[in-house]
Order: C-alpha cells, then structure tokens, then sequence
C-alpha cells in the first residue's frame, strides 16, 4: 500500500472574518506531511485548518472566478474589461462553454483543493489521535465540516452531479464516480449538523475569525433551501435568529465598507487586509474598478436588467440600495466622477470596490474590503421563501419586511442622500399580501436587489426552474435549461477520473 502524502501549500498567514470578527492564523511553511504523523501537535492541527480557509480568498480575482459562474452567467453581470481580454469569461455569458474553458477549471480545482485540505484535517484528528486533546479536536473538525460542506455547495451548484471525496487524495482513491446532487446534499446536511453542534456561538482571544455554529445553521438552512425542503430551512432559519447575536446593521453600506466590515450582519465572511505580505488584500477591488486613472481592469459590468429590478416610489424615487450596488451617470462614483466611458453597459459594480482614498492606484488589486459569504440579511429571505413555499405565507411577511425596513430607512442613516431625515413616500412599502404566488416573486425580486452582486444569481435563477431561467436569460439564444443549469465538468477532471461516467 502507498503511503498516503499530502502537499499543504500554506504561504505566510490568512486573515479572514466570521461572524463579523477578524483574525489572522498563522501558517506553516510549504511542505509534504506523512498524513499519519503530522497531527502531533496543537500547532500542527491548526495550521492544517487554517490552510483549509486558503482556497475561500480573492487575492488572485481570477484563481476564485465563483464570481464568474454565480454571476456574469446571470442576468445581472457582463464580462466587462477588454475585447478579447479573459475571452472564456465571455463564453460563460454567452453560454459557449467548453469543457477546457478556464472559469470552470477554476473553479473546480480550487473548491476541490479545499475539499482536500478539511478531509486532511478530518483524517488526522480522529478519535484514536490521542497527541491532541478531545475538545480541540472537536472544534477543529467543526472547522473543517463546515468548510468541507460550504465547499461543496458550491461545486455542486455549479456542476451538478459531482464526485463525493471524504478521504485525503491517494493514489488509490483519486478515481471517483460522479454521485447524485441528491447524495452531495446529504454529505452537506451531515457535515453541517455535525459542525453546528462542535463549533462555539463565539471566538475569543487569539481564535476570533473561526467559524461558528451560527455560519454552520446557516448553510444549513440554505442547503434545505437549495433542496425544497422548505420547513426544515425555515425551522433551522429560526434556529439562527433564535442564537440573539446576529442583526441587520443599520446602514445596507456597512457590509460593503471597510471601516465597518466587521458588523453584526456578517455571520460569515471571507477576510482580506490589505498591505501584508504576502499579499491577503482583495484583488477584486482592482478586477471590478474602471480601467484608466482608477487602474482597474473594467470587468463585471451590471446590466441594464438588474437596475431595472430595483424599485421605485410613485413619485420616481428608486430604491436606495441601486446606487450602494451600482455605479451611473448623474452619481458619483466614491471619491471620482462617473466617466460613461468605463463601460459598455452603462454600469459599474460597487460592490468589491474601495474608493481611491482608501486604496490607492497604485496598490488597487490589494484591497481591504471582506467577501460576504453569509450575511443576516440573506438568512431572513431564506427564511421568508422557506415559510412562503411551504404554506405559511402570513409568516413570511416578518423577515421579508425587516429588508425592506432596512433599505428604505437608509434616509435616515444615510446623510449623503438627498432628502436625508425623512423616508420617502411610498418607498419600499411593507408587503401585505399573502397570496403565495404573489409573494413568491416579491420574494425573488427583493433577493435578487438585496443580494445582487454577490456571486449567486445564477443559482436562484436555476434553482427556480425551467420557466423563470428561460425567461431571465431570454437574451442568450445559447442557454438551454437542460443542457445549462449545470457548467461542465473540465476536462481536467474527465481525462485523469476515469470512473467518473461523464
């Protein structure tokens, strides 16, 4: 028998947040570790959980391009950036996507590569492992759970039926059938239960930033969610909101900014700080920003759809959270003028962008803002959708109508808005009906303007069914719901597994 070898690829320390909370894990230098030796220590075990938290960041906006699939393949995103520029990023928009194509490798190679990491954990802090005492054990393989479940949400969303991994890579066992979504699901649901119960409600000290029970109910819910098991994402919902430590903040602009990104909104979030090395600052700052004096690249670029989605009083107001989302003429765009020249949409994203005073040129792709990966805000409209389909719409009003509350009272927190004190007539109403089928696409509206940007439209989209995905992709001849509610498997993938049956 082989002996099984990992590789942990580790460079300097990761920094991230969870629960609104920032730490910075220090990281071993690269190595190979005999999996049978290496967990001797307490050290040991948690720079193997901190390397496990590594394939989450954005450093390089194009090694983790989940932007790409969960949005420039929806209605609400474009490529962006040149002609001809990241040129498979433009086959994914027009659904001309081949099984070598660059986002989907991408994205496979990395989340797998995080799959691997946690399993390295799991594998070594077993229950014979006596070098690591009990207690520890169990938080750090809730760390791990979790991350191996969070993982896999995401692969299987962007590509189905996948292979199911729950071991550390041998040369044994890298041949793997691909397995029902169905299968990945019940792996998810597992490993969340599992983690909920191992994990703390907080951190303190030198382990804040872990993640925590709350991170792991909420996937929880949004996994049931995902499956349509509608009572049971709106029980473990509440079993959240139940925790009393997560809220939505004030202002919709406080997930989005550095200086109050660590909120109680956050439940988890992917942490990026800016001037380390080496480098832990977001790169998508400098992706996303215009091209010219703002030294940005231009991509991921709104579209027209989306601004059209968010709402308006009768007397023409819009909806506060467009211009906290997007950039447009008349509106100035942070700290410079808005220059319609930066975009062929008439659009700029400004999520994932700091203004110049706070990253400069000249360091633009080493930004300071956190990726939100679940927020307060996204749990309540998991619970408002989960208690609509499953019959109890009267129910859904409440956290439904906490968002809209939200962001029409940006007025009166918000004093750079025009009218600042007072809520505009008419803005963003409490929603009365209890109709399920009304709801049920008020709901859908108010999730795709709370959430836009964020990297997962296009699983609402697929998620939705076939009726609701042709018709917010009618401007791609090229999608077809069969044929594309999954990406493919990359090729990567098809010519080493041979069991795979794709």
């Amino acid at each position: 028998m082989i002996n099984r070898h990992i590789i942990t690829a580790i460079a300097g320390s990761l920094l991230f947040v969870a629960a609104g909370c920032k730490k910075s894990l220090d990281q071993p230098v690269l190595g190979t570790y005999q999996a049978g030796n290496y967990f001797t220590s307490v050290a040991n075990a948690n720079a193997a959980v901190n390397a496990a938290y590594v394939p989450l960041t954005f450093t390089d906006a194009f090694a983790n391009e989940i932007w790409v699939l969960g949005d420039v393949a929806s209605d609400d995103a474009v490529k962006g950036g040149l002609p001809g520029d990241q040129a498979d990023i433009d086959n994914i928009d027009k659904f001309n996507i081949l099984t070598s194509n660059s986002a989907v490798e991408a994205v496979w190679g990395r989340y797998y590569d995080g799959v691997s990491k946690a399993n390295f954990v799991l594998s070594g802090l077993t229950p014979a492992n006596t070098a690591i005492p009990d207690a520890t054990k169990a938080t750090l393989n809730g760390q791990a759970k979790f991350l191996r479940a969070y993982y896999y949400f995401m692969l299987t969303n962007s590509y189905g039926d996948i292979p199911l991994r729950l071991t550390v890579a041998t040369a044994d066992n890298l041949q793997a059938p691909a397995v029902p979504q169905a299968q990945i699901y019940a792996q998810i649901e597992k490993d969340c239960t599992d983690a909920a119960a191992a994990l703390p409600l907080s951190w303190t000290g030198a382990d804040l930033g872990r993640a925590t029970k709350g991170a792991a109910l909420t996937l929880l819910a949004k996994t049931y969610l995902f499956e349509g098991k509608y009572a049971m994402a709106a029980q473990t919902a509440q079993q959240v909101e139940a925790l009393g430590i997560y809220n939505l903040t004030a202002k919709f602009t406080d997930n989005f900014t550095a200086s109050t990104k660590n909120n109680t909104e956050a439940i988890f979030s992917i942490w990026h700080t800016a001037g380390l090395s080496p480098k832990q600052g977001n790169a998508l700052n400098q992706a996303f920003a215009p091209r010219g004096p703002l030294n940005g690249y231009g991509f991921f670029q709104p579209t027209q759809s989306l601004v059209d989605n968010f709402e308006k009083n009768p007397a023409g107001v819009v909806d506060p959270r467009l211009d906290y989302t997007v950039g447009r003429a008349g509106h100035p765009y942070f700290d410079s003028p808005f220059d319609p020249s930066w975009t062929a949409t008439g659009y700029v994203t400004k999520k994932q962008i700091q203004p110049l005073s706070e990253i400069p040129a000249a360091t633009k792709g080493d930004g300071n803002l956190n990726v939100e990966a679940l927020r307060f805000a996204d749990l309540l409209l998991i619970e408002a959708e989960a208690l609509n389909e499953a019959g109890n719409s009267a129910a859904a009003l409440a956290p439904l109508n906490k968002i809209r509350k939200r962001a029409r009272e940006s007025y009166l927190y918000d004093n750079t808005l025009t009218g600042f004190g007072t809520v505009p007539a008419g803005l963003l109403p409490d929603i009365t009906t209890t109709s399920q089928a009304q709801l049920r696409d008020i709901i859908r509206r108010e999730r795709r303007s709370e959430l836009a940007l964020e990297f997962g439209r296009f699983f609402d989209i697929i998620r939705y069914g076939s009726t609701y995905a042709m018709a917010a992709l009618r401007d791609q001849p090229n999608f077809n719901f069969t044929t594309n509610k999954f990406f493919p498997i990359p090729q990567s993938e098809r010519s080493t597994n041979k069991l795979l049956g794709k």
